[in-house]
C-alpha cells in the first residue's frame, strides 16, 4: 500500500513541475500526509483537500498582437496581460492590458537587473563573513519591487519586512548606500549602525524585523496621510509575507484601516514558504487577497513585472478615488532560503527551484519581450548588462573601503528625532551615561515633527540617499 502511495506522490510531483508554483507547493504539501499516514498505517487513507485556482505566474505570458510598437521611445503603446494576471474579491478586476513606453520597459529591466546584482553581491559577502547577522535576500522577486515602484510617485511611502534592499534602493537610496550598511560600515545608509533590515529613506520607512510588526506602522503612516489631507494624493504600501499573513496585529490594521477608511495598500509578498513551511500547512486560507473581511482585495501575478505595475496602478487609484484600504497578494517566489542562512532545498526540491529559475524568472521574461519586440537590440542588452555589473562592483569596493562606525559619540547619535533627545541615556554598563549636548535636547517638541522629514517632500537628502 506505501508503495502505491509513494508512485501517486511521485506522478503528482511530475506533473506539477507544468504548474503554478502555487500548485507546486500544493501538490507538494498534500502528497505528505498521505506519505506520513501510509507509514503509520496502511488501511488508513487519507483525502487530500482540492487546490483552488490560483493566478498564473508565466513571466513571458504579456504580449503585443495587433498592436504596432512606435519609434519614439517616449510614445505609450498597449501590452496585454494573460487571462489569468488578476483574481479579484468584492472588487471588479483591472483590464488585462497596460500602456508602456520604450524607455519605461528598458528602464524596468535595467532596475530588476541592478536589484539583482546587488543581491547576489551580498550573498558573495555574506558567505565571505564580511556581512554578519541576519540577510535576507530577494532574488528572483525583483518584480515585485520594481513594479510597485514603476506604479507610484515619490511621496507615496512605503513600509517591508525582511527582504527590504531593493525597496531602499528604489525609493531615493542607492546601492552605494546600502552595500556599506550590510557590511556595517560608516558609508552605509544607516551610517552602519542598522544592518540590513534596518534601511530608511524619506519615502521608505524601512525593513522591520519583528514579525508583521510593520504592517500597523503601515497603517499610522496611513492615518497620517489622511490627517495631513493627502489621501486623494498618496498612498501607503504596507507590506508583508505569508508568514506574516496570520498575526493578529495584521488583522487589527486590516480593520482599523477599513473603518477609518485610509488610503492604504496591504500587500501580501506570497513567495509560497514562510520560512521552511508552505504557505498550505500554516494557513487554513491561503487566498491572502480575500482576508481582510470587507476590504476588498486583487490578486496578481508577481513573477511579471507587468502585470505588478497594472496592479499597483490599480491599487494606487483605489485608495486615491476614496474607496479606503485594498489588499494586494503579489504571488512570487525566492529562489535563495529564506535566509542565508536557510539552505532553501531542505522543504522544497531543487528540481522546483530549477524549474522556477528556468522558465519563469521576472527579468528573463521581460528580456525576452524587448528582443521579441523589437524594443532594444541583443547587443546594446548585453552592453547594458556589462555596465550594471560594473557599476555595482564598483561599489562594493568602494563600501569596502569605508571605515566601521566609531566607538564614541557616533553610536550614541541618530536615536531620537533631532532636537528631541532626552537629556542623557543610559548605556549598557552601571555607569555608563552619555549626556546629550544642548542643542540636541531643545529643538522642535516632538508633537510638531513627527513624521513630518518623511511625510513632507521638501525632506532633503545626501548622496546615497540618507535624510540630512
Amino acid at each position: 500500500m506505501s508503495s502505491s502511495i509513494l508512485r501517486v506522490a511521485a506522478r503528482r510531483a511530475v506533473a506539477a513541475s507544468a504548474r503554478s508554483p502555487a500548485a507546486v507547493a500544493g501538490l507538494k504539501t498534500l502528497a505528505r500526509p498521505a506519505l506520513v499516514s501510509a507509514a503509520a498505517s496502511t488501511s488508513k487513507r487519507v483525502a487530500a483537500p482540492i487546490l483552488s485556482r490560483s493566478v498564473q505566474t508565466s513571466a513571458v505570458a504579456s504580449h503585443i498582437e495587433g498592436v504596432e510598437v512606435p519609434d519614439s521611445p517616449d510614445e505609450p503603446f498597449t501590452v496585454y496581460l494573460a487571462e489569468d494576471t488578476f483574481h479579484g474579491h468584492r472588487l471588479e478586476i483591472p483590464k488585462n492590458e497596460v500602456s508602456v513606453t520604450k524607455n519605461q520597459l528598458i528602464k524596468l529591466y535595467e532596475q530588476m537587473v541592478t536589484m539583482r546584482r546587488m543581491e547576489m553581491a551580498a550573498d558573495q559577502l555574506y558567505k565571505q563573513k564580511m556581512i554578519r547577522g541576519f540577510c535576507h535576500l530577494a532574488i528572483g522577486q525583483e518584480a515585485v519591487s520594481v513594479g510597485l515602484e514603476s506604479g507610484i510617485e515619490p511621496d507615496d511611502k512605503v513600509i517591508t519586512a525582511y527582504r527590504c534592499h531593493p525597496f531602499a534602493v528604489l525609493r531615493g537610496g542607492t546601492v552605494k548606500g546600502v552595500i556599506p550598511e550590510l557590511l556595517g560600515r560608516q558609508g552605509g545608509m544607516s551610517h552602519g549602525k542598522g544592518g540590513s533590515m534596518h534601511i530608511f529613506t524619506k519615502s521608505f520607512f524601512g525593513g522591520n524585523g519583528i514579525v508583521g510588526a510593520q504592517v500597523p506602522v503601515g497603517a499610522g503612516i496611513a492615518l497620517a496621510q489622511k490627517y495631513m489631507g493627502q489621501a486623494d494624493k498618496h498612498a501607503t504600501f504596507a507590506m508583508y509575507g505569508d508568514g506574516a499573513s496570520n498575526q493578529g496585529q495584521v488583522f487589527e490594521s486590516f480593520n482599523m484601516a477599513k473603518l477609518w477608511n485610509l488610503p492604504c495598500v496591504f500587500v501580501c509578498e506570497n513567495n509560497l514558504y514562510g520560512m521552511g513551511t508552505p504557505a498550505e500547512r500554516s494557513s487554513s486560507n491561503t487566498k491572502y487577497f480575500m482576508r481582510g473581511d470587507l476590504i476588498p482585495g486583487l490578486q496578481v501575478n508577481a513573477m511579471d513585472v507587468l502585470a505588478v505595475h497594472g496592479a499597483v496602478k490599480f491599487a494606487k487609484e483605489w485608495t486615491q478615488s476614496g474607496k479606503g484600504p485594498l489588499l494586494l497578494e503579489m504571488v512570487t517566489y525566492r529562489y535563495g532560503g529564506h535566509s542565508m542562512s536557510d539552505p532553501g532545498t531542505t522543504y522544497r526540491t531543487r528540481e522546483e527551484i530549477q524549474h522556477m529559475r528556468s522558465e519563469r524568472d521576472p527579468i528573463t521574461g521581460l528580456k525576452q519581450r524587448l528582443l521579441d519586440w523589437g524594443i532594444i537590440d541583443e547587443s546594446e542588452l548585453k552592453e547594458l548588462d556589462k555596465k550594471i555589473r560594473a557599476s555595482v562592483d564598483h561599489d562594493v569596493e568602494e563600501a569596502k573601503k569605508s571605515p566601521e562606525p566609531e566607538a564614541g559619540d557616533e553610536m550614541w547619535k541618530d536615536i531620537y528625532f533631532e532636537g528631541t533627545s532626552p537629556p542623557w541615556m543610559r548605556g549598557r554598563e552601571a555607569g555608563e551615561i552619555y549626556y546629550y549636548p544642548e542643542h540636541e535636547t531643545k529643538g522642535v517638541p516632538a508633537r510638531e515633527v513627527i513624521g513630518v522629514s518623511q511625510l513632507g517632500s521638501n525632506a532633503e537628502t545626501d548622496s546615497t540617499g540618507r535624510l540630512v
